[in-house]
């Protein structure tokens, strides 16, 4: 077998977590991490193709493999989502590629090396979860729950590269909270392309996602303050899920709600099954029920026919939302997709205007959002010193928010800060 590895990882939570999980395999199996790509035996690119950028930065990091394996052996493998969208062109375009293995066959790569001839027999692929997603050292860790989306939005990839919903044992996720509890992670995120679709038989009984969500918090943890979920869509965000969030103080009062656009007639061509209306409802149900909630969201621009009216509508949505963080692009056609097919695609010259405007519009509702936590007296993780002064450390709050403040406190360690003031983007404060 191989001795030292490199893995690259691209995209999306859900791929970092299973990043994680493997590096664990491969430790497991005698391997060791490379300092750098050009001592590697193994090089190993676990990839994103939700948008066009993520595939042309990896066919350029492909060619750097390539260059690398003309001077020396080099075992090359592509996997991730990617690879199982693009499987045949990689292997046309890219034959210096050793093995491509699809999103769902990820944990076979360590047999594929530890073979005598290195094959790789191509066969029906199931997605599996690992036993666990920790990386040695973290304060916090990704907990994947299920897997793939049934949903098909009109733009979005992920149900062709994923699959369909499955969702994981319950046993295996309260099994692998009491490990990271043990390890001393201080919180996790539990993770799904549609998080709360979970839906796991128990007994003949349905565990839904409030559900699992008050089982994990009724279990006793010594270290595990907060537990965090990501990204749920708007059409499952029930009742019961806000009642869940409301009385369960391990349950950190910050959300990541998808938006995507503020034009109901945009979200029923994105196959959204939600309204603008209905949007503004469920975030007045959850203010209303946890006022000291915050939000984060996505916001898509440029979507086929989208007028200017619909692109100011979605601008006020998010003015509604004062959220905290928001991850903004713009429409990038993906081949596969219903939207691709669309009439009226917006230029890409129209769709960077607005993307800029957007960004610019959310940057003032950021800084409004921190400068009025100013004075506020929270809990923050700590979890690293800042570059410019060792003295002064950074901590992450229950709300996602980046504060520095001074300490000697140890990094994994809660100190509680009050707030006094805001630099660029970082919330300052002081240890109280």
């Amino acid at each position: 077998m191989k001795r030292k590895y490199w893995l690259e990882t691209y995209g999306c939570q859900m791929n970092i977590a299973e990043s994680n999980a493997l590096e664990l395999q491969l430790k497991g199996a005698g391997l060791t991490p490379a300092k750098n790509a050009e001592e590697a035996a193994v090089a190993i690119l676990n990839t994103c193709t939700v948008r066009k950028s993520a595939d042309n930065r990896i066919w350029g990091r492909l060619g750097y493999f390539g260059a690398i394996k003309k001077k020396r052996p080099l075992t090359l493998i592509v996997t991730g989502c990617m690879a199982e969208r693009l499987k045949d062109d990689l292997k046309g375009d890219a034959p210096y590629v050793d093995f491509v293995i699809g999103t769902n066959d990820k944990q076979r790569i360590v047999d594929i090396l530890a073979s005598p001839n290195g094959t790789y027999d191509e066969k029906e692929e199931k997605y599996t979860f690992s036993e666990s997603y920790y990386r040695e050292g973290e304060f916090s860790s990704y907990v994947p729950i299920m897997n793939g989306c049934n949903n098909f939005c009109s733009y979005c990839i992920v149900p062709y590269v994923r699959g369909r919903e499955i969702s994981r044992d319950i046993n295996d996720i309260i099994r692998e909270l009491h490990y990271l509890d043990a390890k001393e992670v201080k919180e996790v995120t539990l993770l799904g392309q549609n998080v709360n679709s979970y839906h796991y038989e128990e007994d003949g009984k349905v565990i839904t996602f409030p559900a699992l969500l008050r089982r994990l918090c009724a279990e006793e943890t010594k270290h595990i303050r907060w537990i965090r979920f990501d990204s749920p869509h708007p059409k499952n965000f029930t009742k019961e899920l806000i009642e869940v969030i409301k009385r369960e103080e391990k349950v950190a009062k910050h959300l990541h709600i998808p938006l995507q656009s503020g034009s109901s007639r945009i979200l029923k061509a994105m196959n959204r099954k939600y309204t603008k209306e209905q949007f503004i409802s469920l975030i007045t149900t959850i203010r209303s029920a946890i006022p000291s909630v915050t939000f984060a969201t996505d916001v898509m621009v440029g979507f086929p026919s989208e007028s200017e009216e619909e692109y100011h509508e979605t601008l006020e949505v998010l003015s509604f939302l004062q959220c905290s963080e928001a991850f903004m692009y713009y429409f990038n056609p993906r081949e596969g997709t219903k939207a691709v097919e669309l009439e009226d695609q917006i230029d890409e010259e129209t769709k960077s205007r607005r993307l800029s405007e957007l960004i610019d519009f959310q940057l003032e509702i950021f800084q409004s959002v921190r400068r009025a936590r100013i004075g506020d007296i929270l809990e923050v993780l700590v979890s690293q010193r800042t570059r410019d002064d060792v003295n002064r450390m950074l901590g992450k709050s229950e709300h996602n928010e980046m504060v520095a403040f001074t300490s000697d406190a140890p990094i994994g360690s809660f100190v509680t800060v009050r707030l006094t003031g805001l630099k660029g983007n970082t919330l300052q404060g002081e240890v109280v």
